[in-house]
């Protein structure tokens, strides 16, 4: 009985169910955003990189072992607290979106630079040879093989990444731990610690299921 009074308090949950539920909505937007422009910023990286100019390579390359080397919650606070000495004030889901959305296209870089470089040499002669264009080779042969050896790394990055939302717990972002953590201090109950753990598994362990899935769909045979 002390364990459910402690952990599944039926007062405290209907109290601030609520406010939950808005933080569910919040976490799941700013995950959606996060993913897409994560993603997608990684695959544009990863084929100018393909062009071979030193000018892209450089930067690019930079790019990516520095989003992988600093602690997301450096950036964020760095970009919270310090920007507006700057004059650059951005909003707590902003940031969140910038830094974890750039860790993502980092990592996803990676991940498609490192699909790209696994297609052969011969495919890529073999496209030019048939007299496609250099893009042509790119998008029609060699990126559909990267997006697929790529797809079980990037499922369970992005899971990695969307889970970071909870960081906005330090900015001010009211996403499901900021909620949650805030209803305990004023509850003195661990309940709503309880709801934001049930939340959490709620959000992403069907994610985490289907990346089992996705690796063996597309798992390649050896």
């Amino acid at each position: 009985m002390r364990f459910l009074d402690t952990f599944f308090d039926g007062a405290v949950m209907a109290k601030y169910l609520p406010d939950l539920l808005s933080a569910i909505v919040t976490t799941l937007w700013l995950s959606a955003i996060i993913v897409v422009g994560g993603l997608a910023l990684g695959l544009v990286l990863a084929c100018l990189r393909t062009l071979g100019r030193w000018y892209l390579t450089l930067p690019i390359v930079a790019f990516a072992d520095i989003g992988r080397a600093l602690p997301p919650l450096v950036v964020i606070l760095i970009f919270y607290f310090g920007l507006p000495g700057l004059g650059i004030n951005l909003s707590g889901p902003m940031v969140l979106i910038l830094v974890l959305g750039g860790v993502l296209a980092a990592f996803a870089e990676e991940i498609f630079w490192a699909g790209l470089t696994a297609v052969s040499k011969g495919q890529w002669e073999a496209g030019r040879a048939t007299g496609l264009s250099f893009a042509q080779t790119l998008f029609e042969i060699a990126l559909p093989q990267a997006i697929r050896m790529g797809i079980p790394p990037l499922v369970n990055r992005a899971l990695a990444i969307t889970k970071m939302t909870a960081l906005g717990s330090v900015i001010g972002v009211k996403e499901i731990l900021a909620v949650s953590s805030s209803a305990q201090s004023f509850s003195g109950s661990a309940t709503p610690l309880t709801m934001a753990a049930l939340a959490y598994l709620a959000i992403f362990l069907p994610v985490v299921i289907l990346s089992r899935l996705l690796e063996r769909r597309y798992a390649w045979a050896v």
